[in-house]
């Protein structure tokens, strides 16, 4: 299954699991569990809050970066559940993108009226 293929799947996953959810307000760690369940329902092999080693100069830091969802290994998703989205969710996510040598993350704002509107595709070379 390809990086694209995957992402639909996520993508009509969001949307189920907003509609489900009755819509915004709720926190994001609720809208992460809801869609990693809908994602293993459907087949795909999820990681959360994946630990990401960063290294400065050779070295380990203690402070590793914390992926929300990880999609067989070839997607990364960043959720989110604000009024206000900011670009910076994008950059961070594309940070992420390098430093795991993943092509395609998605940001998926639960935040939205309708969450269709608060999916950002973030690529890294793709």
């Amino acid at each position: 299954m390809t990086e694209n293929e995957i992402s639909k799947i996520i993508v009509d996953s969001a949307i189920e699991v907003h509609k489900t959810l009755g819509g915004p307000g709720l926190l994001e760690s609720v809208y992460e569990e809801s869609l990693a369940w809908e994602l293993k329902a459907k087949g795909l092999q999820i990681k959360r809050q994946m630990e990401v080693p960063i290294k400065y100069k050779g070295n380990l830091l203690a402070s590793p970066l914390k992926l929300d969802l990880l999609v067989n290994d070839l997607v990364i998703v960043e959720v989110k559940s604000v009024i206000n989205y900011n670009s910076i969710f994008e950059a961070q996510t594309l940070t992420y993108l390098r430093l795991m040598n993943v092509k395609l993350g998605l940001v998926i704002n639960f935040g939205e009226k309708r969450v269709v509107n608060g999916v950002h595709r973030v690529v890294n070379g793709l």
